[in-house]
């Protein structure tokens, strides 16, 4: 049996709302006329009938009875990764096991704290799955060909630190925090790499926009107009939107920040 729970998140901490699959929540300004399950929003920018939170086994949906307002549902631990849900639209399902429901309302923004239950995933090697090994650049499954690896990213190397300390802030919570500048990437990765610098750090930058295909590499640059590339800002901005997008960076990745680096990675 699978539940999912909902706290509004200005009222107390306990006051959960425990759904089992197939239940619904009504949320708005006032409780609807056929008596289902009510959350009560009382706010003047709020619709009467705002929306419903529909549990689906491990997974929720959630519909949008607004005509004009959008709902924004994010994940707080994706670092700004969110998702829309338009004006009447019904039933939409949302991925994240938590997840917090943005609603616009006059000049305030209310919020919904929503949790699922664990998500299930396929067992990689059993009898009845796919072959882990195809997709980690193994022998391939069933004896055939490995699968190429997407974006082969070596985490003990230095420019993998380079591009956690770029990530490092959406990662812990602030989605819209601006880039670390190249002083603050130096200044943070100091104390597990002592003899980092200025040059050092961008020269990891470029390093990672050739290796993720984000420019062109040196050889091949003479067709770039802009010369070697993207300005280094672009490049940031680009590296930690693949980053992130793709979890390349997840959170749990940010101890290495506090871990003496260790064998002789790269530069």
């Amino acid at each position: 049996m699978h539940s999912i729970i909902v706290v509004p998140t200005a009222a107390d901490p306990s006051a959960q709302i425990r759904l089992a699959p197939g239940d619904t929540l009504h949320f708005g300004r006032s409780a609807p006329a056929d008596h289902r399950r009510h959350l009560l929003l009382p706010h003047a920018g709020v619709s009467r009938s705002a929306g419903e939170i529909t549990c689906v086994g491990t997974f929720w949906s959630l519909s949008n009875f607004s005509p004009s307002t959008t709902y924004v549902v994010e994940n707080p631990e994706g670092a700004g990764e969110h998702i829309k849900v338009a004006p009447g639209r019904v039933e939409a399902p949302v991925p994240f096991e938590f997840a917090r429901i943005v609603l616009p309302a006059g000049g305030d923004l209310l919020g919904l704290d929503v949790w699922a239950p664990r998500h299930e995933y396929v067992e990689f090697g059993a009898p009845d799955g796919p072959d882990g090994p195809d997709d980690a650049g193994g022998q391939g499954d069933r004896g055939g060909t490995p699968t190429v690896v997407a974006f082969p990213l070596d985490r003990t190397k230095r420019y993998f630190l380079v591009l956690t300390a770029l990530c490092e802030p959406r990662l812990r919570g602030r989605p819209h925090a601006p880039l670390p500048t190249v002083e603050q990437v130096v200044t943070r990765l100091r104390p597990i790499w002592p003899e980092v610098n200025r040059a050092a750090v961008q020269w990891n930058i470029g390093y990672l926009a050739v290796k993720l295909r984000l420019r062109a590499a040196p050889d091949t640059a003479a067709a770039d107009p802009d010369g070697p590339g993207i300005r280094l800002n672009g490049k940031k901005d680009a590296l930690v939107s693949l980053a992130l997008r793709f979890d390349l960076v997840r959170e749990e990745h940010l101890a290495a920040l506090a871990a003496p680096v260790t064998g002789r990675p790269r530069r």
